[in-house]
């Protein structure tokens, strides 16, 4: 039986907000579900990318019910290279950081056959970018803190049960990398990395300005991660973008969440965009597995008092 495919459009916080479900095939029980942001350097990107499109139709098919974020972009940046046209609505943050905390508490209080408490949140490079930022959104709000992660009218979403990070862009100021890294950056075309220049001008790019984040939820590395769900992040073996999910990683680890790091080796950024690449397929089914096996992942510690 096929999978069901569904575009849906919902009155976000920032106005319509686009969102294409996948679920399993009829007779199928779903297991999990994942809201899910695809990357593009938080300019370019959409829904039938296969960062998109293809990982959200693999989980799918092995019983995860996926919710994909067509997310408002921002402007194009100076250096980008393969600029698409200016997108509908010139946005900088918080917009997209609001249109994934919406989604995933759509998501959980929709009928979509997955219990609330069995859903996660995830992405891949920009996109990973907003679930990060969006978990801490989600954490807050259900601490009480008011007005930091939009929500359907009348719904209240539950802390996600897990969070996917594929290369994520978790801090602002690119850390710096291993010598083992920077070797094997150097066996690839510049276009294909983000060196500390490139990726700081990406990152303003996003905020709409130069003069560094003023709120956690922009770039979450760095800020305080006590209380957050288990994480999965998943990095490119050479890519530059390593050494923040790296570090992202390990600063979740001292802050008391429960981690799961693992290096995709041989890919470049965006491997879950490249099907041809074996890596890609060896990230879905760990992904998979991830979301599916409850035996891998942790539980949400309470934050040290």
């Amino acid at each position: 039986m096929p999978l069901s495919v569904t575009d849906r459009t919902v009155a976000g916080p920032h106005g319509d907000l686009r969102l294409r479900l996948y679920r399993p095939a009829d007779g199928v029980t779903p297991v999990a579900g994942i809201v899910w942001a695809h990357g593009g350097a938080f300019y370019r990107g959409d829904l039938d990318m296969h960062e998109a499109e293809g990982v959200a139709r693999a989980l799918a098919a092995r019983g995860v019910v996926v919710v994909s974020v067509d997310y408002a972009l921002v402007p194009p940046f100076e250096g980008a290279g393969r600029a698409p046209a200016q997108p509908a609505r010139a946005v900088r943050f918080p917009v997209p950081s609001h249109e994934m905390a919406f989604a995933y508490a759509w998501a959980t209080s929709a009928d979509l056959g997955v219990d609330p408490h069995c859903w996660s949140i995830g992405g891949a490079s920009a996109g990973g970018n907003l679930a990060a930022g969006a978990s801490l959104r989600l954490r807050d709000a259900a601490a009480g803190v008011p007005d930091v992660a939009p929500a359907p009218s009348g719904t209240t979403a539950p802390v996600p049960r897990s969070v996917v990070l594929a290369y994520p862009v978790a801090h602002h100021e690119l850390p710096a990398a291993s010598d083992e890294l920077l070797a094997k950056v150097r066996t690839i075309s510049p276009d294909e990395s983000f060196p500390p220049p490139r990726t700081r001008a990406m990152n303003d790019n996003y905020l709409g300005h130069d003069r560094g984040p003023d709120s956690p939820y922009a770039f979450p590395g760095g800020q305080d991660l006590r209380g957050l769900p288990p994480t999965m992040v998943v990095t490119s073996d050479r890519d530059v973008l390593r050494a923040t999910g790296e570090a992202y990683a390990a600063e979740l680890a001292a802050a008391g969440t429960d981690v799961l790091l693992v290096r995709e080796d041989g890919t470049r950024h965006g491997h879950l965009n490249q099907p041809q690449d074996p890596g890609c397929g060896r990230s879905i089914a760990r992904i998979a597995a991830w979301l599916t096996t409850a035996a891998l992942v942790g539980t949400a510690h309470e934050p040290p008092a």
